[in-house]
């Protein structure tokens, strides 16, 4: 039977995503008054409030955007890894599993090897990203695309391009630190077109995977009895791998590698409002987008005026979770 929501939680992870939204606003390398940050807010709205183009420039076109673009990364991430798992039948599966990330990441470092950048590296990494899943997903298609043939088609073909992106950051002398700062994932630099990009394509996947939610649940079970149940296994699987590689690769394309959200958050929600999708998928979403608009606010404020990668931070995070659910499992 599914485990019911307890009643505090929607109102906790919302109120937990607006607060470190509105710290998000506020903190920074030139701290503003809340009630500033509200008035840009309001100006931004068209209200006729006055307020210093300074501060409406700091809140309004530098730092909401990039609030916003790691609150919707960071649901992506988080609502992908809660697919994976449950497609997979493994808690230790995250969105990087197939080879999302090596893919995006040969993507985005070739564009920047070859001296462009901005968009250039958005459009390049989401491409790359989708594209090496639909390689391994026909690697695995010989054999049914059973979901342990996934991950070692994933496996394989993300340690070849991992290689391959060796070798072309070896090569790549003056494009070397920038690419190096995309692979540790940031938003620093990230503005509203940014956003604009990645939004739709969050959008459409998450829209999917939340209308398969019942279809995951049965999932769980073996083949068998999913097909027993009446699921179509392998057209709702094709459905809902394509649903989480895109939520994957807009993440990967807009802020980065930035790993360990899609295995913390939605473990941590599922401890709380139980294995049906149709409450872990959007409790995911709402946790991790918090989540990583608060390990962005600690990126931009802990050493400032320095910056720290955000995928650094979430790697502290992820990294002793990751080996306590290990040993957890091995109990």
């Amino acid at each position: 039977m599914p485990r019911s929501v307890p009643r505090w939680f929607p109102a906790a992870a919302l109120f937990g995503l607006a607060a470190t939204a509105a710290a998000g606003l506020a903190l920074g390398s030139a701290p503003v008054a809340a009630a500033e940050a509200l008035r840009a807010l309001l100006r931004a709205a068209g209200a006729p409030v006055s307020v210093p183009d300074a501060t409406y420039t700091i809140v309004v076109e530098l730092r909401l955007p990039r609030i916003a673009l790691a609150a919707v990364v960071g649901a992506a991430l988080a609502t992908s890894g809660a697919v994976y798992q449950g497609l997979f039948r493994n808690p230790l599966a995250d969105p990087y599993v197939i080879g999302v990330a090596s893919g995006a990441a040969l993507g985005a470092v070739g564009v920047i090897s070859a001296g462009l950048g901005g968009l250039w590296v958005v459009g390049a990494a989401f491409a790359a990203g989708v594209g090496t899943v639909a390689v391994v997903f026909r690697l695995a298609a010989a054999r049914r695309a059973a979901p342990e043939d996934l991950l070692l088609a994933g496996l394989a073909v993300g340690s070849f391009l991992a290689a391959v992106l060796s070798v072309v950051l070896v090569l790549s002398h003056s494009s070397l630190q920038q690419a190096l700062a995309w692979l540790l994932g940031s938003f620093g630099g990230r503005g509203w077109p940014h956003l604009a990009l990645a939004l739709p394509a969050v959008a459409a996947g998450y829209a999917l995977a939340r209308w398969h939610a019942r279809e995951l649940d049965v999932l769980l079970l073996t083949e068998d009895e999913a097909a027993a149940a009446g699921v179509d296994v392998p057209s709702v699987r094709r459905r809902l791998l394509a649903a989480a590689t895109l939520l994957a690769a807009a993440s990967v394309a807009s802020a980065g590698v930035v790993g360990f959200v899609g295995l913390v958050v939605p473990h941590a929600v599922r401890r709380v409002v139980g294995p049906g999708h149709a409450a872990l998928l959007p409790g995911s979403a709402v946790c991790g987008a918090a989540l990583l608009v608060w390990a962005d606010l600690a990126a931009r404020t802990a050493a400032s005026p320095l910056e720290i990668p955000v995928g650094a931070l979430t790697a502290l995070l992820g990294v002793p979770f990751f080996l306590w659910l290990l040993v957890r499992r091995e109990a």
